[in-house]
């Protein structure tokens, strides 16, 4: 079994403890600790956590329960039995008190000792994913617009076209685009623009919200399909450390970048998405990012803040999975993905020059 991520295997510590397992799953769970000391130490630092708590909880109990008893002391007549459950009740509220103190350091303890917090704080980080930075700007061309409007009034919305861009890239030769579905969401319209600075208008086909995937399709007169698109689609998993460049739109006009491929997880941990230590602005969005061979590994994303050059690219396993689930209706004809590679054996020059004519600009009104 993979080494999973931590909440993943607390939540599965959990089943096995509330024994909601069956024989085979909860031989399997131990079978797992047996091979993988570290979650064994986990586990027994999250025992630890849940006896604690469970402590803690039975102090409250204990205090609530003897509350109730005190209550039920006033309807007593006698003075003297008072004064003593009184006195008595006194000197219980001392020692709960310690008692409740102590508990609350054993239940913080463990907290820190299994990482409770220093995973807070990786989850609370200063993250920035793109669509953020995406999200801002069109904010902002979106109050500009709403500006000159105002200021010319008897100019038509035409007369004044803002626009964001960001980056998509051709899934095959007639049309479809992938792009991050955080560019096209709330968009009005979206228009692609070639390396030669033509543009088409594009239709969205599907969203992805949780891949941050959107297909488009190009849905202009003028468009003309181009040749079998050069590079293919990796679906097996990518190594730590291959040679990975991308190609995209941070401006208006292309900019290459490379880098290495850093860890197997995106943000927090994140598996439908690689780490990828290429520097990207919020422009790059969409962009393709490719291995030495010209095989496309993953859609770029997102980026960390305070970490040169870390960023997130969406894997292509997910982007298969993606284009599996749009319904047929939705389709300007079938999705066939180009199974030949001529990018494989040129240099990098001119993997790039092959590469331009099927990488665009997406700019979203």
């Amino acid at each position: 079994m993979n080494v999973m991520q931590r909440r993943d295997f607390i939540n599965w510590a959990d089943q096995y403890l509330r024994n909601e397992l069956n024989t085979d799953e909860a031989k399997a769970f131990e079978d797992f600790c047996d091979q993988h000391p570290a979650y064994a130490a986990i586990l027994d630092q999250h025992i630890s956590f849940l006896e604690d708590w469970q402590a803690a909880e039975k102090r409250n109990n204990f205090k609530k329960a003897l509350l109730e008893a005190g209550n039920n002391t006033q309807s007593i007549p006698t003075q003297k039995t008072t004064s003593k459950v009184v006195s008595i009740w006194k000197k219980l509220q001392i020692n709960i008190g310690v008692a409740a103190a102590v508990a609350i350091v054993s239940v913080f303890s463990s907290l820190w000792i299994t990482g409770y917090f220093s995973s807070l704080k990786q989850a609370t980080s200063d993250y920035s994913a793109l669509r953020r930075e995406v999200n801002s700007v069109k904010k902002n061309v979106n109050e500009q617009n709403k500006a000159i409007q105002n200021i010319s009034s008897n100019k038509s919305k035409e007369s004044n076209p803002m626009h964001f861009g960001a980056t998509g890239f051709m899934l095959t030769k007639d049309g479809y685009v992938v792009t991050n579905y955080h560019v096209v969401n709330g968009a009005d319209s979206v228009h692609l623009q070639n390396n030669k600075g033509q543009a088409y208008k594009a239709q969205i086909i599907y969203t992805d919200k949780e891949r941050d995937l959107a297909i488009l399709y190009i849905n202009d007169h003028n468009f003309k399909s181009l040749k079998s698109v050069p590079y293919t689609f990796k679906k097996l998993k990518s190594d730590l450390g291959e040679d990975i460049f991308t190609l995209g739109f941070p401006r208006d006009e292309a900019v290459y970048g490379q880098g290495y491929l850093s860890s197997n997880t995106g943000y927090a941990g994140d598996t439908i998405a690689y780490q990828i230590s290429i520097p990207v602005n919020p422009g790059n969005s969409g962009g393709p990012v490719l291995d030495n061979s010209g095989n496309v590994i993953g859609i770029i994303s997102g980026k960390q803040k305070g970490i040169d050059g870390a960023a997130f690219a969406i894997k292509t396993k997910e982007l298969m999975e993606t284009l599996n689930r749009i319904p047929a209706e939705s389709l300007k004809g079938n999705i066939v993905l180009n199974n030949k590679n001529t990018l494989g054996n040129l240099g990098r020059t001119e993997q790039i020059k092959r590469l331009e004519d099927y990488v665009y600009i997406v700019k979203v009104y």
